[in-house]
């Protein structure tokens, strides 16, 4: 097979079924570095594992105990019975096959922020999830996306998975960027410019200058909401943002010798991209997705009414990391919440906490009338600790926006970065300062 240039994501995926070079659209059978679920994916990838070894005379084995990842963190602390079950049931399967990365109880925390708290994600890696929010890791130079249970089954089972080689988009940021954006402005405004479904079943690769100059967890924040355009996964090419980041989460497990080799994984300069999207970050504000879709992003100044609000979220597998918590805390620090908001914060795992405990940032929340919660996704999907009622309207630093997400589907919410979140929490309604 002739040899073309290929994109950062080809090369992973190339690397992970043995062949030198894939073609855009093509399939493979690909070996997985990481298989990944929560509490609310992970039953019913137990009942399919089981039925595929049903009628074989073989007794069930997990391909590799060590490359299995299972979070519970949806639904806990156990918000009902059913949850609890569910979770009794997924613990019991974990604790059988000793699956070494299991997290539940007080070492839990949001899985696309604890994966890479661990030091689990690596340049290269192919992640699979039953979640799809698995695009996060591409943040870190990986290949991650999401997939159903019933595919995650299988990958347990053999640790391969079929893939479709996706086309790529490059999005290249320029500009300067304005006071109070951050990541996760400039992924709803990307959002917004191609639509839900504008890269369908395609790599989204993010570059440009201000990419290389967000901290990492704005890079996070991006590649976190690369499925809210529909693409199949987001990814940054590694460098030394990245390098810095690992060596800190994985000290001496970081093996990689230089950022020589790292910069291998990059795209090469003559690959032909299927669309090359420009965006100036200096023309884009800090925004507001109005519901009930992230593509209904707006710049928050540009809003021409006040939208009061009843409720704010900060936090999720989007922006509940310390950064996104320090920055709350600027903005909050000496004031008081709105009383007619409830303004409930997230740290996406139990290190973030602590480090927010130490540093003083959980007293400001509480000295300013806010409600600390432990690390869930509860409230983000809809799910407990925030559920909202009929007409009643959120910010929140979460990821969708859909009818129905948050609570009644006749309660709206508005996705904003941390600052956002803040400022609306003490004034009652959105802005930005």
């Amino acid at each position: 097979m002739k040899q073309y240039p290929q994109t950062i994501t080809q090369k992973i995926i190339a690397k992970h079924c043995g062949k030198k070079y894939v073609e855009e659209d093509e399939f493979v059978l690909a070996k997985v570095d990481l298989a990944l679920s929560n509490d609310v994916t992970t039953p019913l990838a137990i009942k399919q594992f089981y039925q595929i070894f049903d009628g074989t005379n073989k007794q069930p084995k997990i391909f590799d105990k060590n490359k299995v990842v299972i979070v519970l963190d949806h639904f806990v602390p156990n918000k009902d019975i059913p949850s609890a079950q569910q979770n009794k049931f997924t613990t019991e399967f974990a604790k059988k096959f000793k699956i070494k990365h299991f997290y539940y109880g007080g070492c839990t925390g949001i899985e696309h922020a604890l994966l890479p708290e661990e030091g689990l994600i690596k340049p290269g890696d192919l992640v699979i999830g039953a979640d799809s929010h698995t695009c996060t890791y591409g943040a870190l130079g990986a290949f991650s996306t999401g997939v159903g249970s019933t595919d995650l089954a299988v990958v347990w089972a053999t640790g391969k998975i079929w893939l479709k080689v996706p086309k790529t988009i490059k999005i290249v940021y320029y500009g300067k960027l304005n006071k109070n954006v951050f990541g996760k402005d400039l992924i709803l405004a990307t959002i917004a410019k191609i639509g839900v479904d504008g890269a369908n079943y395609k790599t989204i690769e993010l570059t440009g200058e201000v990419i290389k100059k967000l901290s990492i967890y704005s890079r996070l924040t991006m590649t976190n909401m690369a499925i809210e355009c529909g693409a199949k996964n987001g990814i940054i090419e590694p460098d030394e943002v990245t390098l810095k980041y690992l060596q800190q989460v994985m000290g001496s497990k970081f093996r990689i010798k230089s950022l020589k080799k790292l910069a291998e994984l990059k795209s090469d300069k003559d690959v032909k991209y299927s669309e090359i999207i420009e965006i100036d970050c200096s023309k884009i504000y800090p925004q507001v997705a109005l519901p009930h879709l992230p593509s209904n992003s707006v710049n928050v100044k540009d809003l021409n009414k006040k939208i009061y609000i009843d409720q704010v979220v900060i936090g999720s597998c989007t922006n509940g990391w310390y950064e996104d918590l320090y920055l709350a805390a600027k903005v909050l620090k000496g004031k008081k919440v709105n009383p007619n908001v409830r303004c409930l914060i997230f740290p996406a795992t139990p290190k973030i906490y602590q480090k927010a405990l130490k540093t003083g940032l959980i007293e400001i929340f509480l000295q300013s009338g806010c409600i600390v919660n432990p690390p869930t996704c509860g409230p983000c999907l809809g799910g407990h600790l925030g559920i909202l009622a009929e007409g009643e309207k959120a910010v929140a630093t979460t990821n969708r926006n859909f009818i129905g997400r948050m609570g009644h589907t006749k309660s709206e919410v508005y996705l904003a970065n941390p600052v956002v979140a803040a400022y609306s929490a003490i004034r009652g309604y959105i802005c930005s300062e």
